[in-house]
């Protein structure tokens, strides 16, 4: 792992949220976009390396839906930025991680995805990211 990619923070509302995290980062959201296959809606904001996703369900029976029902809006997931992704994968694996899909999957902001277990990584949701080429 490389760096840290994003942190990733749950939302009831980007329409609400986006106006804030301006203020609080004294930084204009630079891209919304719609992830499909997650049911989210995202935004992003970035500070000099550092990048903040804003992520708000557009499924009522979305994760991000869920998440929120469970714990309320906050951090969801710490994502790191990989090299290689499907090697990444394997080592995790190797190392006894539980990966919560087989293969990468396309995410948000150009970016090929896997998530690992909170129950491996002391309840904290990871997310690797890898730039499609």
């Amino acid at each position: 792992m490389r760096k840290i990619e994003h942190i990733g923070i749950a939302v009831r509302s980007l329409a609400t949220a986006i106006p804030m995290y301006e203020k609080l980062l004294d930084t204009p959201c630079y891209k919304t976009e719609t992830v499909e296959n997650e049911k989210v809606n995202t935004a992003f904001f970035r500070q000099g390396d550092n990048k903040i996703e804003l992520l708000e369900s557009s499924d009522p029976e979305g994760v991000i839906a869920r998440f929120i029902g469970k714990k309320g809006e906050g951090l969801h997931h710490v994502a790191f930025d990989v090299e290689d992704i499907e090697a990444e994968m394997k080592r995790l694996k190797e190392a006894g991680f539980t990966l919560l899909n087989e293969v990468p999957k396309k995410g948000a902001d150009n970016k090929m995805i896997c998530f690992v277990h909170p129950r491996d990584t002391a309840g904290v949701l990871v997310e690797l990211c890898m730039e499609i080429r």
